[in-house]
Order: C-alpha cells, then sequence, then structure tokens
C-alpha cells in the first residue's frame, strides 16, 4: 500500500495530456462481450478499473491483449460463466457486465457492484429495464440473478436519469427481438460513445444524447475498431488545478464541449480560459478569485464527479460559496479532510457552505473515494507544506499517471510505501 506526498505551494505551469474517459472504458469493455468477432478499443487509460475488467473478461474465457493504451478483445470463446464474487466487488460499474451477457447469453449472475461509497447507487432502474426486456431477475446471497428464455424489445421510462441504467438497458437490447425505445434517457457524451462503438459492431441505435434512444434489435454483432473520447472529468480536474496554482496551463486531447459548465463556473470566478478545438488553456488571474455557487446537475449541467475538487479551489475564493449535490447525498466526505488542512466548511444537508479565502495547511487526509481523492491532491498543491494522502488506491481508479502529469507541469509529488504501523492504523480507522 502506498501513500501519496505533496509539497505545496508551487506555481504549474505547461501541457498536460488527458486520458481516455473512465466513465466510458468501464461500459465500452464489456460491450466487447455482445460481438461475435475481435474488438479494438484504441485510447483506453491505464487506470485500475481497466485491469479489473481485462481480467473478468479473460474468466469467462475472453482473449484480451492491452497495451500502448489499445486493448484487443476477441469474445468469441466466452462462456457465460457467473461471477459473483473475487474482481467484480472491486468493481464500481460491474453492472455493465449484467446488460452484456445477458444480451448475448440471456443469462447472467453477477455480484453486486463495488467501487466507491457514495451511498446508495441502486440499480432499480436497470433492473426495471432488464425485466421489460423480458429476463427474470432476483437478488441470492449478494448476487444479482438474470435469466430470459428471449429478450422482446419494450418501451422503458427510466423514474431518474441514470447513466448506468441507461447504458446497461442499451447493451441487453442491441441483439434482442424488434423495438426497444429508452424515454428520459441520459444525455452525457459516454452515452453516445457507447452507442458509437456498438453502432461499429452492427446495432442500430437512434437518438444517443437525446432524452429518448430508440433501438432496433439485430440477429448479430461483429468486431470492430473503435477510438475513447476523452476523460473530461480528468480534464476538468486539470482545469480546476490551473485555476487554483496555474501560470499558464494547456490542457490537451479535450471536447472543450463537454466542459462548458465548468468553464463558465471558472469564468465567473475571474479565472482567464481560453478554449480551442481540441485544447483549453487556463491563464493565471491578478485578482483574487471571486466565491460562486454551484449545483450538480446530470449533462450538460455542472458534474457531480467535479463537485469535490472543485470544492477544494472555493476555499481560495473571496466570500461564501454554497456548493449542492443533487445527484450524491452522501457526496461531502471530503470536507472533514480539508477541514484537517484549515479550510473553513460546513455541510448542511446537501449543501457545503465555503468561506474564503483561507491559506491551507498541508497534513494527513485519506481520501475516502475517487473524486475526494482529486479534491485532497487539489487540496495539496494549494497548501503549505507538506500533505499526505492515504487510500491512494482510489485516486488510481480514475487518474491514469497523476504523479507523472503533475511533476510534468512543475508539482512536487512522489509516492511512497506505507509503513506497517500506518496500515495497522488504516485498519482499525
Amino acid at each position: 500500500m502506498e501513500k501519496l506526498k505533496i509539497a505545496g505551494g508551487y506555481p504549474l505551469k505547461g501541457t498536460v495530456r488527458i486520458s481516455g474517459a473512465k466513465n466510458s472504458a468501464v461500459a465500452l469493455i464489456p460491450a466487447t462481450i455482445l460481438a461475435d468477432s475481435p474488438v479494438t478499443i484504441e485510447g483506453l487509460p491505464e487506470i485500475s478499473d481497466v485491469e479489473i475488467l481485462k481480467g473478468l473478461l479473460e474468466e469467462i474465457g475472453g482473449f484480451v491483449t492491452f497495451s500502448n493504451n489499445t486493448m484487443v478483445v476477441d469474445p468469441s470463446q466466452m462462456i457465460s460463466m457467473p461471477l459473483p464474487n473475487g474482481k467484480v466487488k472491486k468493481l464500481r460499474a460491474s453492472y455493465y457486465l449484467m446488460g452484456a451477457m445477458l444480451g448475448r447469453f440471456k443469462k447472467a449472475v453477477i455480484g453486486l457492484p463495488g467501487g466507491c461509497h457514495l451511498g446508495p447507487r441502486p440499480i432499480d432502474q436497470h433492473i426495471k429495464g432488464f425485466e421489460a426486456l423480458g429476463a427474470r431477475v432476483t437478488n441470492e446471497q449478494g448476487a444479482i440473478y438474470l435469466r430470459a428464455d428471449e429478450l422482446r424489445g419494450a418501451r422503458i421510462y427510466l423514474d431518474v436519469v441514470s447513466v448506468g441504467a441507461t447504458i446497461n438497458i442499451m447493451l441487453a437490447a442491441v441483439l434482442a427481438k424488434g423495438r426497444t425505445i429508452i424515454e428520459n434517457a441520459a444525455k452525457e457524451p459516454e452515452i453516445i460513445d457507447v452507442a458509437t462503438l456498438l453502432t461499429n459492431m452492427g446495432a442500430k441505435i437512434k437518438g444517443a444524447g437525446t432524452d429518448v434512444i430508440r433501438i432496433e434489435g439485430v440477429e448479430e454483432l461483429h468486431g470492430c475498431k473503435h477510438t475513447i473520447i476523452p476523460d473530461r472529468i480528468e480534464a476538468g480536474t486539470y482545469l480546476i488545478i490551473g485555476a487554483a496554482m496555474g501560470e499558464g496551463i494547456t490542457i490537451d486531447n479535450v471536447i472543450p464541449q463537454h466542459l462548458e459548465s465548468l468553464i463558465a463556473k471558472l469564468r465567473e470566478m475571474g479565472v482567464p480560459v481560453e478554449v480551442y478545438d481540441d485544447q483549453v488553456y487556463v491563464g493565471k488571474s491578478d485578482k483574487l478569485l471571486k466565491a460562486v455557487d454551484i449545483k450538480t446537475l446530470v449533462y450538460p449541467g455542472f458534474p457531480t464527479d467535479l463537485q469535490q475538487p472543485f470544492t477544494a479551489l472555493l476555499t481560495k475564493a473571496d466570500g461564501t460559496s454554497v456548493v449542492t449535490d443533487t445527484i450524491y447525498s452522501a457526496r461531502f466526505k471530503h470536507v472533514d479532510e480539508l477541514r484537517r488542512m484549515s479550510a473553513n466548511i460546513k455541510v448542511e444537508g446537501r449543501s457545503a457552505i465555503v468561506s474564503g479565502p483561507v491559506k491551507l495547511q498541508g497534513a494527513k487526509v485519506k481520501a475516502s473515494d475517487l473524486r475526494a481523492g482529486a479534491a485532497l491532491v487539489i487540496a495539496g498543491l494549494m497548501a503549505e507544506g507538506i500533505t499526505e494522502i492515504t487510500g491512494v488506491e482510489h485516486i488510481d481508479r480514475g487518474y491514469s499517471h497523476i504523479v507523472e502529469k503533475l511533476n510534468g507541469l512543475g508539482a512536487t509529488v512522489w509516492r511512497e510505501a506505507l509503513t506497517e504501523e500506518e496500515i495497522e492504523q488504516l485498519k482499525n480507522l
């Protein structure tokens, strides 16, 4: 086990290249199960979730190679093997295996998802969709059992806008008989990315990226080559780092349209931001940053995944900011850790009230989930002295080569192995 150490206060400048989208990768890789010949996905991020998925596909008989950010999956020998335990439990997005295996094999057994603890992330909308397509779904000993004689297209209205349920129903429906219509579908860029892969494999999908998706079932899907979209959340994290400590940072390999809500808020704070075709430049503000309020919403609103990193930046802003998370109520675990670093934040219900500007101080803190980890990294870069972050495995789930990328901008960040004493202390927390 490792910890991340950051010597704060160094100004950052230069160019950082963004990796492929984590939230796409965790759906694109399971989607390969649906093909009858090899699928190539280019530009995948080198993160632990991708490695876990590679192992899971191999477990069910897939032949998988992964090098230079390119994965080739030969799914032709895959079998419908139950995956109740093991690697599945480490993965928040393991539920995409349900839709893909149900679509191909008409049955699946998948352990309930692991990953970050963000409060309840119910999969009831996924199950509603599978049942509408003709599957019987039961929960037995902490695993979901899915069985269907055949899958038939259906009209499915999602009670809550859910990226996971939208993608999962798409995966199950592309090989179903007849037409499926998903209403109140999520509109995130990652959904368009998955629909593009499936279309390249021979699926018939219309309306991805709108709130109504129409799917005409086909008999079979074939292999293809696909390039993943850049990670808008990683890009957003580095934009926030640029606003916090930058003296001119260029974020390379981004789709700026995916970041409009964040860019608007940074400009509102007084951060100079310039947008190009596939790059965004963050300049240094001459004045104190202004406090702003943010409210997380489904895409194209402000992303819940950037709420925690943005909260760290707001400690530097002049005045009182209110951060409201309408998506995940339990997403304020980073606040206690930021307080250890002298942040002035209080939580009231679904909102965090941030008063600033405050000069953060280095401290020993713990990342409780992926984006809380990103918030603490940003805080550490801003703070005086040394910040020590444990729970680095959470950060490694979503940020590829974070130490190298930050040091490339002029930061002083390194990893150290935890001592046995520290490991014991963490176990007792």
